[in-house]
């Protein structure tokens, strides 16, 4: 069972970032609100996951993977607002 539960998230981050890209909008936007609604489902299992592994599976990729589209114009924008420490 965890092995189709997993399968099956997969299969809906690649369905929400297919649709993302179909609508032109940011991916982490539409797969943090699919996951949301896929949360809220009801009869799903609950599915627990340590912080540390998304600190160092998850994330590292999510963020290399951003920096390549990311587009220096609005980076430079937001300079100071991505430097402040507050």
């Amino acid at each position: 069972a965890p092995f189709e539960l997993v399968l099956a998230l997969v299969g809906a981050c690649v369905v929400f970032g297919l649709l993302a890209r179909w609508l032109r909008m940011p991916y982490p936007i539409l797969l943090v609100i699919g996951g949301l609604l896929l949360s809220l489902q009801p009869g799903v299992p609950r599915f627990v996951l340590d912080p540390q592994i998304v600190l160092m599976l998850f994330l590292p990729p999510l963020l290399y993977a951003a920096a390549f589209n990311t587009h220096w114009r609005s980076f430079r924008v937001n300079i100071r607002a991505i430097s402040l420490w507050l």
